[in-house]
């Protein structure tokens, strides 16, 4: 597969949920404060890159100052790298309990499809982050299934009888399954909602996984 592009179509960023989207003044509060800075962050470094995206940007569109910012963040770069690790780990987090509550590894599989595709449905901005700059993070990912997609999704193959051999690239083909029907619906290649394909993406992973074991 190759790299998407690092500038994504603005107007498919927009859309979705509360990633695209600062989320409103509440006071002094400063996790608001935080969150506010995070989902402006997530906005801009999906659009522009991280490389294109100044304090400034950030804090004008969050409707902060740059010394209100550095009050959480020391960096640009330490900003970008904790939204990495802790979207990262959410997604990880959720990946591994579906692994514990589906019983087959057909419904854990449809499960995570789905999942991915709510995901990118709601929050296109965070699910661009995620896919554009994982090379910049993954280095610093923990290798825990909690923390680690490739780690959860390759433990719930483990379990589900994918010898151990084969687990990773079958996950990596599973993986890719969902990424690159995203990366065509970030461009317009795809219409409609990701979701609405969720059954034809999962039975394409099951097929993979099938082979695998």
């Amino acid at each position: 597969m190759s790299a998407p592009a690092r500038r994504l179509p603005a107007e498919r960023i927009a859309e979705g949920g509360s990633a695209g989207r600062p989320a409103p003044r509440r006071g002094r509060d400063g996790t608001a404060t935080r969150a506010r800075i995070e989902a402006e962050a997530l906005r801009l470094f999906a659009q522009k890159g991280i490389d294109g995206t100044s304090v400034r940007d950030i804090a004008q569109g969050a409707g902060v100052s740059e010394g209100a910012l550095y009050r959480h963040f020391v960096s640009k770069e330490e900003l970008a790298r904790a939204l990495f690790l802790s979207r990262y780990a959410a997604l990880a987090g959720k990946i591994c309990a579906i692994d514990a509550r589906e019983a087959t590894l057909a419904e854990k599989l449809a499960a995570v499809v789905e999942l991915a595709c709510a995901l990118f449905d709601a929050e296109p901005a965070l699910f661009a982050y995620l896919l554009i700059h994982q090379h910049d993070h993954l280095a610093h990912v923990p290798e825990a299934p909690e923390a680690n997609v490739v780690t959860a999704v390759e433990r719930m193959l483990a379990r589900a009888g994918v010898p151990a051999a084969r687990a990773t690239l079958a996950g990596a083909m599973a993986l890719g399954c969902v990424v690159q029907p995203a990366v065509f619906a970030l461009y317009g290649r795809l219409d409609g909602s990701l979701g609405a394909r969720a059954g034809e993406i999962a039975r394409a992973v099951e097929g993979i996984v099938a082979a695998a074991r």
